[in-house]
């Protein structure tokens, strides 16, 4: 088989819900259930039976499963992980505590920082030093080294982070100090100048302290899924996709777990470049709302923007600076609380406040009837009308209207002297102005007007929300792709074997070396190459990343380079091509200091097929539609009477007139009044303003 031919399976375990997608020769089925927090690979199993019953195959018949997952995110926020001893460089024993001394919230005199991973008294501070230049000042104390095997071993730690100053430039103590200790302990070892070898020891430390805690967890939760697949009949390998958007191996992926910690929302930029590609669109802004987040992502020719660092558990409302900073490749988004799952409240000033706490799948909104007994997101949307309660998750599970309305009185309504609809309007109004924020903020911050960009909108949630984010963002054009309920994990299947390896070298342009340079990135080149040939023997293709600042500047940029050797004749390319880049973030260039390298990076993946083109069209002919209910409109703030209308029933071209909701088994598209939606080529739905 072609890669296009493959029957590939996607498979995302979410915070409420475990989304399934099965392509067979470019036919998609796909599947909801809910998330099983005690056994995450059994939602996965019954998603698999139910979409291979869909589509008349075996488990057998199945050529490559791809996995991504919030498990590893989720012990690091839960504090769920392994105990985990971290061995450093005699000095340094407090540097995950001390953090940076940044105070997210300046004028907060009582600001409670998030308490490092490991507790001080389980970390471990050895003799031995590397210098800034990578030279060896002072010996590996390898006798300490033996001692401490002894008191790891005795104490019971399940895993063991080694973290030493300097270590990205010469990592050789870290793999001596991993070789003493792996003689006397039967647990993983995680060193940074593997997981994270990059400058900036905070930020490496606490990457590596987040590998090494989880990856026990991780290592048994992988092999029981690949256990189970195989006695379930599956003969095809399993992949994860990382939070780069690649795919890697398990096994790859069970030695450094911290990459998989953004890989379900990789999945979804992924699969918002994809249809960005299909229709030609070289500005975008994906939209992904599921049941605990909401993620926002800007796409630009086809791809999603990444980055090197992030943050993962933010203690205050997701405050930069609040959490727990990794520096891995990542697709670069903005993530906050805003799921359908998210807990709606009152704050001790009477303001309606929602997220980041979430009821996930148990016990659930309170409309599921499982137990919850607090309003959430998708409690207020049964409310205004916007979800058929007979019909959600395609009748699988039915929703009380009657609870909905109760948990929103009790905790919303009653505090704030409002009746249970406009409590709801007050939850959804609130949550749709946090995104638009927050979508505001991160194209600000990336130099950009997010009015500018077309929206591409998919999880569960977002189709509910897409048109009234449009509304107070000033976008004219959102397209609502087919599977968008799934879109994660369709994602998954358009993701490239790729993997990014980076090192940190600080120089100056003045005094650019081309052949140590070159050395260097072959040695990169080699790297992520090895790890792209474990899943496929196709075409690689290499991207170079050279991350530049001026001397003296705190953060640095990413600057393109050409995928070649590097001459001394190069000085003058690199120069004008870092102040173009410069001025692209900053408006212009600064004349007079000096330019500096600080970190390489070389990203390497297979070539997927291209989609194939659609062209976009807004004209359409009106649609007739024999049911309607009310659904409360924010545009107006009443209740109008809106036309439903089964997607399935839409052919190419059908136009239908907001105020209308679109329904489907894994979400609904509410069309609010400004709007219309036309049903493209492909079967996607686009919502344009009117008059646009």
């Amino acid at each position: 088989m072609t890669q296009a031919q493959e029957i590939r399976l996607g498979a995302d375990i979410g915070g409420t819900f475990t989304d399934i997608a099965l392509d067979v020769g470019g036919v998609m089925h796909s599947s909801k259930v809910l998330t099983n927090y005690k056994a995450p690979e059994q939602a996965i199993l019954d998603g698999i039976a139910i979409v291979t019953e869909q589509a008349g195959i075996a488990l057998s018949d199945i050529d490559i499963i791809i996995h991504g997952t919030t498990l590893a995110t989720n012990a690091l926020i839960e504090r769920r992980g392994a105990r985990t001893a971290l061995v450093t460089t005699e000095g340094f024993r407090d540097v995950i505590e001390m953090r940076s001394e940044n105070r997210f919230a300046q004028y907060d005199l009582n600001i409670q920082l998030p308490p490092p991973l490991i507790p001080r008294e389980d970390r471990f501070p050895v003799k031995g030093r590397i210098g800034a230049q990578g030279q060896e000042l002072q010996p590996l104390d390898e006798a300490a080294l033996e001692a401490l095997a002894d008191t790891l071993k005795a104490e019971g730690f399940a895993a063991v982070a080694i973290g030493f100053i300097h270590s990205y430039l010469n990592g050789t103590h870290e793999e001596r100090a991993r070789e003493i200790l792996a003689a006397k302990l039967d647990v993983p070892i995680s060193i940074s100048s593997e997981v994270s070898p990059q400058m900036r020891e905070f930020e490496r430390f606490n990457t590596v302290c987040a590998n090494a805690y989880v990856r026990p967890q991780m290592e048994s939760y992988l092999a029981r899924l690949q256990t189970r697949v195989k006695e379930m009949g599956a003969t095809c390998p399993v992949f994860m996709i990382h939070s780069g958007g690649g795919l890697i191996s398990v096994e790859t992926a069970s030695a450094f777990p911290v990459r998989l910690i953004e890989s379900g929302p990789a999945g979804g930029a992924i699969f918002a470049a994809d249809v960005a590609q299909r229709f030609g669109l070289e500005n975008v802004v994906s939209f992904d709302m599921g049941g605990t987040t909401a993620k926002i992502c800007l796409i630009e020719d086809f791809q999603p923007q990444t980055a090197r660092t992030f943050e993962v558990a933010r203690t205050y409302r997701f405050a930069k600076g609040s959490g727990m900073p990794i520096s891995i490749p990542v697709i670069e988004m903005i993530e906050i609380g805003a799921g359908g799952g998210s807990i709606a409240w009152v704050d001790a000033m009477g303001r309606i406040q929602t997220g980041p706490e979430s009821a996930g799948s148990e016990p659930g909104p309170a409309c599921y009837g499982r137990g919850g007994a607090r309003p959430a997101i998708t409690d207020a949307d049964l409310v205004l009308g916007k979800i058929d309660p007979d019909n959600f998750a395609g009748g699988k599970i039915k929703l009380s209207v009657d609870a909905a309305r109760a948990a929103i009185g009790r905790e919303v309504g009653d505090k704030l002297q409002i009746d249970p609809q406009a409590a709801a309007f007050g939850i959804a109004e609130v949550v749709d102005e946090n995104m638009a924020n927050a979508a505001r903020v991160h194209a600000v911050e990336n130099g950009k007007n997010i009015g500018d960009n077309v929206m591409i909108a998919f999880g569960g949630a977002a189709p509910l929300h897409a048109a009234r984010l449009c509304e107070k963002l000033s976008i004219d054009m959102c397209l609502i792709p087919q599977g968008a309920g799934v879109g994660s994990a369709i994602g998954f299947l358009k993701a490239p074997f790729g993997y990014e390896a980076l090192a940190s070298q600080i120089a100056r342009l003045s005094e650019f070396d081309p052949d140590a340079t070159n050395a260097m990135l072959a040695g990169l080149k080699t790297t992520a190459e090895s790890f792209v040939r474990a899943g496929t023997a196709g075409e690689i293709v290499r991207e170079i990343t050279a991350f530049m600042r001026y001397a003296g500047q705190g953060w640095e940029i990413p600057v393109t380079m050409p995928d070649r050797a590097f001459t001394a004749d190069d000085k003058a390319m690199i120069e004008e091509t870092f102040r173009a880049r410069y001025a692209q973030f900053f408006g212009r260039a600064v004349e007079g200091p000096e330019i500096e390298f600080v970190t390489w990076s070389v990203k390497a993946h297979d070539i997927r097929p291209a989609p194939a083109p659609v062209t976009l069209t807004d004209d359409g002919a009106v649609a007739g539609a024999a049911l309607t209910r009310a659904v409360f409109d924010p545009a107006t703030g009443a209740e109008l009477t809106t036309t439903i209308v089964e997607r399935d029933s839409l052919q190419s071209g059908a136009r239908v007139t907001g105020p209308a909701v679109i329904v489907e088994s894994e979400t609904s598209t509410v069309v609010t009044s400004p709007f219309d939606a036309v049903i493209q080529p492909d079967g996607t739905i686009l919502l344009i303003r009117k008059g646009h």
